[in-house]
């Protein structure tokens, strides 16, 4: 009797097992709606990214230049660049107070591959970094907006 019994259940568990193609459909279709749904609003936030990434990379580099006028009593020139925060610089004026070290390791590139810019004194305070945006000329708006030491976070 166990035995038959037992038979029964493992036949009634076989038939039970899975899905169906109707529950198997049923979750497609919701996670279809989910990503027409979230889709969109995930797909701007590459160029956000890079915006967040470019701000913080200036806010370091503005750090920098700052510790290098509390060592040297003036800015880096223009033409000196953001390289006088890796390397000393050879061009006049040199600065006598120098770090050892440098300023920081290496000058990064802006999220889209281009090099930070830099002038000094700046058009918008006493120096100026800042990158052309996605589209690497001044001006532009969303992706392709200027962002530099004025805009904030």
């Amino acid at each position: 009797m166990m035995s038959k019994c037992t038979s029964h259940q493992q036949e009634k568990q076989g038939r039970d097992a899975g899905f169906s193609l109707l529950e198997l459909m049923v979750v497609v279709v919701i996670l279809s709606i989910l990503a027409l749904v979230i889709v969109p609003r995930v797909i701007d936030r590459p160029d956000q990214a890079r915006a967040a990434r470019a701000q913080s990379d200036i806010a370091a580099l503005a750090n920098a230049v700052q510790l290098y006028r509390l060592d040297n009593f003036k800015y880096p020139t223009t033409e000196q660049g953001l390289q006088a925060l890796v390397s000393r610089p050879v061009t006049d004026p040199v600065p006598d107070n120098w770090a050892v070290s440098g300023y920081i390791d290496r000058v990064p590139t802006d999220p889209w591959g281009q090099p930070y810019q830099y002038l000094s004194p700046g058009v918008h305070g006493d120096f100026d970094v800042f990158t052309f945006g996605a589209d690497g000329v001044s001006g532009g708006t969303g992706a392709d907006a200027d962002i530099g030491t004025w805009t904030g976070g």
